[in-house]
Parts: C-alpha cells; structure tokens; sequence
C-alpha cells in the first residue's frame, strides 16, 4: 500500500475510532466521514466528537472538524485526522479513496457500495462479504470477535449486548421516554443501582446496576423513546477506562488492519493489472 493513499472511515463513534487510531499510529493517510450531530455513547473516546468540540484527543491522537475538503492537506500537516460531515459519502467522487471502511455499525448497510473504493470494508451485520464489501470484520463478542470474513455475513444482531461480568442488557441504560437528556452523574461517575444518573424531561432515568459509568450521550440531547443512552460498567471502579479504547475496539482494529493489508496485497499481486 502506498503511503500517500487515502483511507475513509465512515463513522466516527467509539469501535470506529478504535480502528482510526491503529491505523493512524501505522502510518496511513485518514479522513472520518460523521453525520452533522453524531450521537456515541463512549464519546470520550469517539472521534466523531470532533464535529461538536472542533478537536477532540483520543490516546494522543487528535481528529479535528474540516470544514471543506480543501483544508485537509493543513489538518494532516498538524498530524490529526480529518473528520469531514459527510454521512452520505457524496465527497468520494473528490476524494478518490484506496480503501473505505465502513464503521457506521448500524446493523445494516447504509449505502456503501464495492464501487465506492478498490477496497471495501464492512464492519459487523448488515454486510455481505464479496457482495456489498470485499471483507466484513466480525464485531459480535465471543470466540470470532475481530475475524476476518472474506465471504458471507458476520453474525445477526441479537438485540442483546455482549456479556460484561455476567451483565448484559442490564448494563445498557435506553431513553424509556423521548424528550431533552439532562445529565445528572456523567461518564466517570461511580453509581449505585436505582441511582438517579439524568433526566429526560421530568422523568429519572436509573441505573440499573451499581458500577461505573462507561458511557453516556451528550447533555441536553433530543432522545427518543427506545434510544441507547448510558453504559454502566460493573467491573471496576478505574476511571481510566473511561478514556482509552476499549478491548473490543482494538480487538476489530486489528482485523481491520489485517483485511486492509491482505485485500491490498492481493490488488497488487502480479497477473492483476494492479501491480
């Protein structure tokens, strides 16, 4: 792979940003394309929050918002990654990319396409390997978490989160009401279950399990009855956690990485008019 090709990620949220960083730290050319209000719930390690706070640090990388294609040579000049309001990808025409990853994890595809780039990749369910993307990158916890599929699906969304000290949907907080989000104990906050952790209008929302809060959705958000809202950690009361890359994350990175460098490799063997 050449060092000057482009790589783009669409979506910016926090298993997205685990494969962001990776790829930055090895040395390839990114831009983020996020939706114009990304909603994470790890936001403090997503880079997505850049499209809010104009730059945003995640392990020592910092991505920072591009206003226009044109200032994306000075944005990599600091060493940041660009993070672009794109999310129906309109800007690949311009920006002609190596590879795209697709790291919306929408549990379904939301338009990318084999054209979209010599090399696609799609990560989790709602892609087909060799039919939407080249390669999808399994993102189910479990025994095949981070594989690289190079033909079929990953496995369906169950609807129930992975399995964290033996908590799975009682760890994750939804909005049993749509209305404002007010925040009452944030991302860092050690609770107790039945504790008081936001509002949404007049109604408390409560922590299901005592622990710590992993994630939690920006203050003063517009929810809607059903919506993921907070993650609740029962393993650890290390605030530390709440600002670096979960195991999960890096564990696809490096799937992504592997799929990205083999789906190269393979471009530019001899016999295929690439090399």
């Amino acid at each position: 792979m050449e060092k000057e090709s482009l790589i783009v990620v669409r979506g910016g949220g926090d298993i997205a940003s685990g494969t962001i960083h990776r790829l930055h730290k090895v040395g390839i050319r990114l831009i983020v394309l996020e939706t114009d209000a990304p909603v994470a719930i790890r936001r403090t390690v997503s880079f997505g929050e850049a499209v809010y706070t104009t730059t945003h640090t995640v392990e020592g990388i910092t991505a920072e918002r591009a206003e226009t294609l044109s200032k994306l040579p000075e944005i990599w000049n600091r060493g940041h990654v660009p993070v672009f309001i794109d999310p129906a990808a309109q800007s690949l025409t311009e920006l002609k990319p190596f590879a795209l990853i697709d790291a919306i994890l929408a549990k379904k595809n939301c338009g990318t396409t084999l054209q979209m780039a010599p090399i696609t990749i799609g990560l989790g369910p709602g892609f087909s390997a060799g039919k939407d993307v080249r390669a999808v990158i399994e993102t189910a916890r479990g025994h095949d978490l981070g594989r690289v599929i190079l033909a079929g699906t990953a496995l369906a969304n169950t609807g129930i989160p992975g399995a964290v000290a033996g908590y799975t949907t009682e760890r994750v907080l939804y909005a049993q009401h749509s209305g404002t989000l007010k925040i009452r104990r944030d991302i860092g906050s050690m609770v107790q279950q039945n504790e008081v952790v936001a509002t949404i209008d007049d109604h408390p929302v409560l922590a299901s399990i005592s622990g710590l809060i992993r994630g939690m959705i920006r203050d003063r958000s517009i929810v809607r009855q059903g919506l993921k809202i907070a993650d609740v950690d029962p393993r650890t009361e290390q605030t530390a956690i709440c600002h670096t890359i979960s195991d999960k994350a890096r564990c696809i990175s490096g799937g992504v990485l592997e799929a990205l460098l083999f789906l190269a490799n393979k471009l530019h063997a001899p016999g295929n008019g690439r090399s």
